[in-house]
């Protein structure tokens, strides 16, 4: 990977958009015109709602339209606009398919893949196998920027332990839908806050099958600063920028990470002994 400036800030773009089940060529086409419009805007990066390659809820024609050559066709992709993507796609694994993040460098490196760690509902078990670690955190213009997808985002401590491990920015490609949008609308935010990490968020919307997507995008700062948000209902592409030096000033002004005590953490606590019985007390009167 290029050593860039540590200092300097970012423009990343978050694409929000339908697309179309199990049609992988279209589907590469949209992140295609997608990532030729995000550089055009000055970004260096891209990030696609989950899944968005091949697919998310086709049922058996996953199988068939996870091909081998689909990563060196992402590559491609990267190559061809001159920006770094992070796509979500089904990628194969010697046990199954995963629900899977792949993020590609501007010149084409492979710089990560994240594999889905917490599957969500009937959907997500019936189709993938579950990733087994999360990370890895990758340098990237001066960010260290961890992968996680939809459901993982939703647990505080997949989170923290990327903050933990260094990262300034998460990238979450989703597929949230229908009656979840409180999740989009608040808490990405709190996530951000409460672990002084941007975070970007990519969703679908439109209909895939029986689910129905609520959009509502974002890209958060690390001071709980929503820096771009997508609607509801129709395709968008979000602009925003990561400056390294809001983050260093949100972490010093909300000190959380700084000040936890891990020795107090939940694993910790003590189980309550049981609860003994009440002593019998006898009410008759003792002889005489």
């Amino acid at each position: 990977m290029n050593t860039y400036d540590e200092s300097s800030s970012v423009r990343i773009a978050v694409l929000q958009a339908r697309g179309e089940p199990g049609d992988v060529p279209r589907n590469l086409e949209r992140i295609a015109r997608a990532a030729s419009e995000a550089r055009a805007e000055g970004a260096e990066l891209l990030v696609t709602p989950e899944m968005f390659a091949t697919g998310y809820n086709i049922g058996p024609r996953l199988d068939e339209v996870v091909t081998d050559d689909l990563v060196d066709r992402l590559r491609e992709l990267a190559v061809q606009a001159d920006i770094a993507l992070v796509v979500g796609t089904g990628l194969r694994r010697v046990d199954g398919i995963a629900n899977a993040a792949l993020a590609i460098d501007a010149d084409g490196t492979v710089l990560a893949r994240y594999d889905k760690t917490h599957l969500f509902g009937d959907l997500d078990r019936s189709l993938f196998v579950a990733g087994d670690a999360l990370g890895p955190l990758v340098r990237w213009r001066g960010l260290r920027v961890g992968l996680l997808i939809c459901y993982d985002v939703e647990f505080p401590e997949n989170v923290r332990a990327l903050a933990l491990a260094g990262a300034d920015l998460i990238l979450v490609p989703t597929a949230q839908m229908e009656p979840y949008a409180f999740i989009a609308e608040h808490l990405i935010r709190v996530r951000a806050w409460e672990s002084q990490v941007a975070i970007a968020y990519a969703n679908r919307v439109g209909s895939e099958g029986d689910l129905r997507y609520v959009g509502r995008s974002s890209v958060v700062g690390a001071d709980g600063v929503v820096l771009a948000a997508a609607g509801a209902d129709r395709d968008e592409l979000l602009l925003a920028t990561i400056d390294p030096a809001v983050i260093d000033r949100s972490r010093a002004a909300n000190p959380y990470l700084r000040d936890r005590r891990p020795d107090l953490a939940h694993d910790r606590i003590p189980q309550t002994a049981p609860r003994q019985p009440e002593p019998v007390i006898s009410r008759e009167r003792p002889p005489a």
